[in-house]
């Protein structure tokens, strides 16, 4: 089975067990959410989409999106969502791999990456591809899972531990701030401002992690503790 096959069964199952999820309303896109400025009338690429929620989203706020999946289960899903969209929204779907993006250059005044270049397999050109299609001046906002922090300890507890363990999705990449600031910054980016949400503890082995939203709700102390958060924020710019 191929790697997309893989994410379209991924994509079906996940919206199978909670179809009403709105994907906007996760961490990392509330994240994104605070640091971006008014969208109205930009252009606007959501590289890995997934199920639309965010595309959505952005058309309210009356910015021109185009949302790019891998996964054509994933665009199925994506359009219901957008067939509510009021006239005056503007939002497109497209088929596309991360690491060869079917636009052309200079195509968009932003793009937005949420949890994405861990599921990439060729990570640099992907964040490459995300320089390409930017305006000059423009914008990135890139999410993505950090594992300096106690679920990094716990990664190389469980792969110890459970060797054979398989991950939910068909790819994951483990890594951490300094990988993640070298591949922005040799894709050409110029990096403007870091964050980081969802500070997870895992407790106790077969249940959830625990999360310490109180260190989250102080917008200071969460800048400062950033590099340990799982969740990393990069808003980078092309100059």
């Amino acid at each position: 089975m191929s790697l997309r096959a893989k994410y379209d069964v991924w994509h079906q199952r996940n919206f199978d067990a909670e179809p009403s999820h709105d994907d906007a309303s996760s961490p990392w896109y509330q994240l994104v959410q605070e640091y971006l400025d008014n969208v109205a009338g930009l252009k606007v690429l959501e590289i890995a989409c997934g199920r639309g929620g965010f595309v959505r989203h952005l058309a309210h706020a009356k910015a021109i999106v185009t949302g790019c999946d891998f996964s054509f289960a994933a665009l199925r899903v994506a359009r219901e969502k957008l067939s509510t969209l009021k006239e005056n929204a503007s939002a497109v779907l497209v088929q596309g791999d991360a690491a060869s993006l079917p636009f052309a250059n200079e195509s968009f005044d932003l793009v937005v990456s949420c949890e994405t270049i861990e599921h990439v397999p060729d990570v640099r050109a992907a964040v490459r591809e995300m320089y390409r299609v930017t305006n000059v001046g423009g914008r990135l906002f890139l999410t993505t899972p950090n594992y300096l922090n106690f679920m990094g300890l716990y990664e190389v507890y469980s792969r110890v531990r459970h060797p054979n363990r398989v991950d939910d999705q068909p790819f994951g990449r483990r890594q951490w701030v300094a990988q993640i600031h070298k591949w922005v910054r040799r894709a050409g980016w110029t990096i403007l401002r870091t964050d980081g949400t969802v500070h997870q503890f895992p407790i106790l082995p077969g249940h959830h992690p625990l999360r310490w939203k109180a260190i989250e709700s102080n917008r200071t102390v969460r800048k400062l503790l950033s590099p340990f958060a799982y969740t990393y924020l990069v808003v980078a710019q092309k100059r």
